[in-house]
């Protein structure tokens, strides 16, 4: 049977912003004090909100990036993303199938809903999903505890056992885990973790063409 609710992350699985974002991150991170790579801020941070990007540097690395860094970084997200941001390919056609098979769904990110609004409202996504945009900025821990996801189901009038999460990062599929919900791990970009997603419990794609065959939509 389909799933009663469909939870998407948004950060690489309806936006295609890791590339951009991570690229200005490491180089924020480094002109801080600890030099790295756009790959390897990626592989740390996928998947994490910018405020525990900063608890982490501070615990693990020493490194201070300002307590209004949330703040700053949010402040310079229109720039950055500009007019270079793209949907995911074929989410929309992903997103089409779910509607026309009457599935609820919605949108639960590490980001803030200011964040989901500009992405999602660059991509020409926002009217799909601007009634049921959840952000782990609301609650007190982020991915990967499972809090962001049961707060969305809890929200939508969904048991968590019902529901399927489009994941593409490792800490987003250890939380829709823990949740003890159903996870399939979006691997369409080559720097995804996919072992590591298919180690954490996803089931993983390439294509978004294929998610209504796997929500057995079709």
């Amino acid at each position: 049977m389909p799933p009663r609710l469909i939870i998407f992350d948004c950060d690489g699985v309806l936006v295609d912003t890791e590339a951009l974002a991570n690229t200005r991150l490491a180089e924020v991170i480094s002109d801080a004090g600890l030099p790295i790579t756009m790959v390897e801020c990626r592989k740390r941070f996928v998947g994490l909100s910018t405020r525990t990007v900063r608890e982490q540097l501070i615990s693990e690395n020493g490194i201070e990036l300002g307590e209004d860094f949330v703040e700053r970084w949010n402040r310079s997200l229109p720039a950055l993303f500009g007019e270079n941001l793209k949907p995911v390919a074929n989410i929309g056609q992903a997103i089409d199938a779910v509607r026309a098979a009457n599935i609820p769904y919605c949108v639960a990110s590490s980001g803030k809903i200011e964040k989901m609004h500009l992405t999602l409202g660059a991509t020409g996504l926002l009217h799909y999903f601007e009634d049921v945009l959840f952000s782990a900025y609301s609650l007190e821990r982020g991915k990967p505890f499972p809090d962001l996801f049961l707060h969305a189901a809890a929200t939508m009038g969904v048991e968590p056992e019902d529901c399927v999460v489009i994941e593409d990062a490792v800490p987003g599929v250890q939380a829709g885990i823990a949740a003890g919900m159903k996870v399939f791990g979006y691997c369409g970009d080559p720097l995804t973790d996919a072992d590591g997603l298919a180690a954490s419990g996803a089931t993983n794609f390439n294509d978004m063409n294929q998610l209504p065959n796997l929500l057995k939509l079709q």
